[in-house]
């Protein structure tokens, strides 16, 4: 049974529309070998077989593999409905949205029903009705799987949105106030033989709550008291906050108990994995000119995230969202564009004057701790953040063990100069007198094979000379675009 069911579904995944548009009826159904399966059967077979075939499951969620996914297997193989408690930005609508890979990609409906219903199960009186009328002729239409997904933003939402109510208009023509005629479905029934997702489930309203218990436990609803009970196929996730989901009186205790499996995400647990995400999740205009974002700028935009993660002026409990490094990657490619187009450049590389443009995607997305000094300001945080994440990369570019020598060269050639300015929008060969005023940098370039491109050879410049800042080799003073180095024996 498992391997014909199997190969049912095969046939299915590889049919194309016109394919499908040949099985019009129930009879059709029938003859090709269609056997019905509940929504949470389909999802825990789909998976089996991908598990079974070591198919990648959810290809772009990344980090997981060993802590999230293998409880989500357990919940989908268990048919349990399941809610994701997390920060913000940790992939839970991600991973909800991704559920529909899990569904067969077309499923047959009984066509002119307002709510999606199976020839095989029909819930409602119109789809009996149509049934008990055409018999074998019944009309198959077939949707395809990313109609079998709703999803709906718990604040506000309203029983009437959620489950459905009377439709006035529908009275108003003749229907019954006691007929199932009258009603106008809500978002959960529309998704029957599909899933259905709720997001922040703590800002739910309580009656809409109390609602679920049914649909959670004995899988039907009840719309406005009427002697009308639809029995749902449906497979239900929710999301929410942690430190919302455990606060008490936020959610009833009777719907958490009616929860299959409570999964916890958290935050990528390296920078490469974060990285990764950043740059699978970044939007930005594929215009010209190309625009290279060196290594150890990829990774220095990722550090400014972790660092926030862990810094005591942030507020941890409000989490920090991936969409800080998303946003500030986007934003540093964008300053690079800017300057090759201004310098008319074919290639931009981006640079480390470029850190300086990220506070206006930076704000926003930092919470800072309420009970920090009311003096500090978000800015100032966030500059924090950037030299401590500079530091970081920069000392595993060049630990200070192998290149103290060259530290100090540099050091002095940096006091004998007095002052080295770099602007946003220096072209490369000012970079080049820079070399000759302080001939110790090319040591460390040479030695990361940052001398055999111009615009690489000018980023890792800037890289050399902010990270001694960060370990107070040198002082870095900043006046608009404009950033002043000195050594710190002149301050």
């Amino acid at each position: 049974m498992f391997v014909k069911i199997l190969n049912i579904t095969f046939l299915l995944f590889n049919m194309n529309q016109n394919e499908l548009s040949l099985i019009k009826t129930l009879k059709d159904l029938k003859e090709f070998g269609y056997q019905y399966r509940s929504i949470k059967e389909e999802m825990a077979q789909n998976l089996a077989n991908k598990l079974y075939n070591n198919q990648p499951v959810f290809p772009e969620i990344h980090g997981y593999e060993d802590t999230v996914l293998p409880q989500l297997y357990h919940a989908i193989l268990a048919g349990h409905n399941i809610v994701l408690l997390g920060e913000k930005g940790q992939a839970k609508t991600k991973i909800m949205r991704s559920l529909i890979h899990l569904l067969d990609e077309y499923f047959p409906v009984i066509d002119g029903t307002l709510i999606p219903e199976s020839p095989f199960r029909p819930i409602t009186k119109q789809a009996k009705k149509i049934l008990q009328e055409k018999r074998e002729n019944t009309p198959i239409r077939w949707i395809h799987r990313e109609e079998r997904y709703g999803e709906k933003l718990a604040p506000g939402s309203r029983i009437a949105d959620i489950i459905g109510d009377l439709d006035p208009a529908k009275v108003i023509e003749g229907s019954s106030l006691g007929s199932e005629d009258a009603l106008h479905y809500g978002l959960l029934p529309r998704m029957n033989h599909g899933i259905f997702a709720i997001n922040e489930l703590p800002d739910l309203d309580y009656l809409v709550q109390v609602a679920m218990f049914n649909i959670l436990e004995e899988e039907d609803i009840q719309i406005r008291g009427l002697p009308v009970r639809l029995s749902l196929d449906v497979f239900i996730c929710f999301t929410a906050n942690p430190s919302e989901y455990t606060r008490s009186g936020k959610i009833i205790t009777q719907l958490k108990d009616r929860i299959g499996a409570e999964i916890r995400t958290h935050y990528p647990k390296t920078r490469e994995i974060g990285l990764k995400i950043t740059k699978q999740e970044i939007r930005i205009p594929a215009i010209k000119p190309e625009v290279i974002v060196p290594k150890f700028i990829e990774e220095i935009i990722e550090e400014i995230t972790i660092q926030a993660r862990r810094h005591p002026l942030v507020n941890q409990k409000s989490g920090v969202s991936a969409r800080l490094s998303i946003a500030n990657y986007e934003t540093i490619v964008a300053s690079a564009r800017r300057r090759a187009l201004q310098l008319k450049q074919p290639v931009a590389y981006a640079r480390m004057t470029d850190l300086g443009n990220i506070f206006s995607s930076s704000l926003g997305k930092i919470e800072l701790d309420p009970y920090r000094d009311e003096a500090v300001t978000e800015y100032q945080v966030i500059l924090k953040l950037i030299d401590l994440a500079i530091k970081e990369i920069f000392e595993e570019y060049f630990p200070e063990k192998k290149y103290s020598q060259e530290f100090e060269n540099i050091t002095k050639q940096v006091y004998q100069a007095n002052v080295i300015e770099i602007s946003d929008t220096m072209p490369t060969s000012e970079y080049k007198k820079i070399l000759k005023i302080v001939p110790s940098l090319f040591d460390l370039l040479k030695d990361q094979n940052w001398d055999k491109n111009d615009e690489l050879f000018a980023s890792g410049i800037e890289f050399i000379l902010e990270g001694l800042t960060t370990k107070e080799k040198i002082s870095r003073r900043r006046l608009g675009e404009i950033v002043s180095f000195k050594s710190v024996d002149l301050y």
